[in-house]
């Protein structure tokens, strides 16, 4: 579980077979004391552009609490001092802040019998990168941890913090913004290390110092950063040992002081420093650290758990008026993924109510275990659908597999965002290998930009069917918009109904659906219908009453993109609870069909306004003359956006994409100077919810 071990730590003893089993005092290690281990293990690195280019990419912000590491940073290290921090004087305080407001979202009846709405709950630990190397508006990438099972988690903790580095971490704006975009609140870290990994107890003490006015000015500066970048709240792991039983105490004030005057930010807690200001990692609720439970939102529960310690924690979670959900069992899967033997029914019985909620240490195994050789968007995407929804592939019947894993979808309930029109997606996974528009890819470039993630299907995959039941998953080899498409393929010997959304939409006499699809060549022909369940909730488990409307029907062999406008012709007042299609092939043929987009509205899209002017604030030109390193800003439109998109404009006609985020500043880390050109025209557009796009706003950059 620790990024990092050592002769120190007691789970390097382990035989091989067993250090997945969590040791008796196992700890939260989110980086090493010396520069030179700073990348975690299975996290790619990333290769900055040499000289002055490299200094203008803006990255996550870390920090130490008031005083510095002795010594000198490693490479690409910079230390810095929250305390001194300010808004004002920040360089990348654009690029880092999230535009996307946290949504509201409700639960639908579950997909089958077994998940329970109002229970428990999931958390995850998640590092995307080391923490000196997450980068504030993406990367030319497609190898990165694009999360999109946001319908099952209740928060995110953006992973990191090392002594090497800085201690505390701020998330990074487009993991804020994606998981905005779907109700999930994100936090920061706050990290203080094991001695045996460069701890030090003078940053505890830095951490809690006060004023002599009696505020918390560290906490203060915490509140602020929160504020600022537009994110959630904070998780709190001490770990570093020696303190005493005044130092909790004023630990135990600090956090309390957080929550308080952070007005709605979450604070969580992990079960690390007890009331005595030791590091003695409890297991459970105890009186040893309750009042650091109380002084928090929530407390993480160290993964040496037994049952009978978690019943208990819950009854002392009501006995401190205090919910037991409030409660995160912690399940640490860094190593072996669903293969983490764990006592699931000692926090989700299926036969009883939830004992407590969970958090995933380290989820993105996912992705950090895949092959060298199979790193591809769709091998992640894969591995990533069995981890939470289980071997099945399919929430409707989750267990429909072998192993011991309880994927979050058999006990958990989904969640929902979709309440308000217009809605669209174009099943865009804030990652791909080329960027496409109108159905043409528009950069043969890499990319990942989680902040141009789509809302896409919670429940991956439900398929109602008599017949066979053909695969489904996001594909990367062609896309309508963005960087993915869906894909449905198989033998159709009965026709195949797919749910794609669980919704709340309310429904005018205009609303109609429209959807843009094709087959693929060496595809049979397919019969496709909307399918729109319009009843009230059902019971969980229950399949929807869909009633089915015509959408057209696509000949074999593909013939390129189509798009179906189909009217819903329902009465004021409805209310669409759940979105999807029927595909009916013919006679058993094979069917390869794609869906690039879908939408809902009521009204005809409008473009969104123009940009205000776009400026280039810095720029750094390669030694050969033929590429920069840029910095560019805009002013935000005015009314609603969805994002902004960055082009390059070629000579002799046509566009190059260069990028986008739903802020106002981007990092070109690569302008291509095209035919010698001694001036290249940027352009910036507005795109709507509906993926309209404003008239562009240019700039010029001048080769030097």
């Amino acid at each position: 579980m620790t990024e990092h071990r050592s002769s120190a730590d007691p789970a390097s003893a382990l035989p091989a077979a067993d250090r997945s089993r969590p040791s008796r005092r196992r700890v939260l290690i989110a980086g090493a004391g010396t520069a030179g281990l700073l990348l975690a293990p299975g996290l790619p690195a990333a290769s900055a552009a040499a000289g002055t280019a490299r200094n203008l990419q803006p990255h996550a912000s870390y920090w130490f609490p008031d005083s510095l590491p002795a010594g000198t940073p490693g490479d690409g290290i910079q230390w810095r001092s929250l305390k001194a921090w300010t808004p004002e004087t920040d360089p990348d305080l654009a690029f880092n802040t999230a535009s996307v407001p946290l949504a509201a979202r409700f639960a639908p009846p579950p997909a089958n019998t077994t998940a329970r709405t109002g229970q428990a709950r999931i958390s995850g630990l998640a590092a995307f990168d080391h923490t000196a190397g997450n980068p504030s508006q993406g990367s030319a990438t497609a190898d990165y941890y694009a999360l999109t099972h946001w319908a099952y988690l209740d928060e995110l903790v953006f992973w990191g913090g090392s002594s090497g580095e800085g201690l505390i971490l701020a998330p990074n704006a487009p993991v804020v913004d994606a998981a905005h975009r779907n109700g999930v609140p994100v936090l920061g870290t706050v990290f203080l290390p094991p001695v045996a990994y460069g701890g030090d107890l003078r940053w505890t003490r830095d951490l809690v110092q006060r004023g002599a006015d009696g505020r918390f000015p560290i906490a203060d500066q915490l509140i602020l950063v929160a504020r600022a970048y537009g994110f959630d709240g904070w998780f709190i792991n001490a770990e570093t040992g020696g303190g005493d039983a005044a130092l909790a105490t004023a630990m135990r004030d600090f956090v309390q002081y957080l929550r308080a005057h952070g007005h709605g930010l979450r604070v969580t807690w992990y079960d690390a420093m007890t009331d005595t200001g030791a590091v003695d990692w409890q297991n459970e609720l105890n009186p040893r650290n309750q009042e650091f439970f109380t002084a928090a939102d929530t407390m993480f529960v160290n993964f040496d758990w037994s049952r009978s310690g978690l019943a208990a924690s819950g009854t002392l979670a009501g006995e401190l008026d205090r919910s037991r959900y409030a409660l995160w069992a912690g399940i640490d899967v860094e190593s072996r993924g669903w293969d983490t033997p764990v006592d699931w029914d000692a926090i989700v019985p299926a036969d009883a109510r939830h004992v407590t909620s969970y958090g995933f240490y380290r989820p993105e195994w996912t992705w950090t275990s895949l092959p060298a050789d199979r790193r591809a968007p769709g091998d992640f995407h894969a591995r990533d659908d069995r981890f939470w929804t289980g071997p099945s592939l399919d929430p409707s019947a989750p267990r429909s597999g072998t192993g011991g894993w309880r994927a979050p979808a058999e006990s958990v309930a989904d969640r929902s965002t979709l309440t308000a029109l217009p809605f669209a997606t174009t099943f865009n996974t804030g990652h791909g290998l080329r960027w496409y528009e109108h159905g043409t890819a528009s950069s043969d470039t890499a990319w990942n930009h989680l902040g141009l993630q789509d809302r896409l299907p919670g429940r991956r995959w439900v398929v109602h069917t008599a017949g066979a039941r053909p695969a489904v998953a996001f594909d990367f080899a062609d896309a309508w918009r963005g960087g993915s498409s869906l894909l449905v393929d198989g033998a159709l010997d009965a026709p195949a109904t797919l749910e794609l959304y669980a919704a709340r939409l309310p429904l005018t006499g205009g609303a109609v659906v429209e959807l843009t699809h094709r087959t693929d060549p060496g595809s049979g022909p397919v019969r496709v219908e909307v399918a729109v369940a319009l009843d009230g909730p059902g019971t969980p488990g229950t399949p929807p009453r869909f009633r089915y409307v015509p959408a057209g029907s696509l000949p074999a062999g593909g013939r390129g993109w189509t798009t179906a406008t189909v009217r819903l012709g329902q009465p004021h007042g409805n209310v669409l609870h759940v979105l999807g299609v029927r595909l009916t092939g013919s006679g058993g043929t094979a069917v390869r069909w794609r869906l690039g987009g879908i939408a809902v509205r009521d009204a005809a899209p409008k473009p969104p306004a123009r940009p205000g002017l776009p400026a280039v604030t810095s720029s750094a030109t390669a030694a050969d003359g033929i590429s920069a390193a840029l910095r560019i800003g805009w002013r935000r439109s005015a009314g609603p956006v969805r994002h902004y998109e960055v082009h390059q404009v070629l000579p002799g006609g046509g566009r190059r994409f260069l990028g986008g985020t739903p802020g106002t500043a981007y990092y070109l880390p690569a302008l291509r100077r095209t035919a010698g050109e001694a001036v290249t025209r940027l352009e910036v557009r507005a795109v709507g919810e509906l993926f309209t796009s404003s008239a562009p706003s240019s700039a010029a950059f001048t080769w030097i």
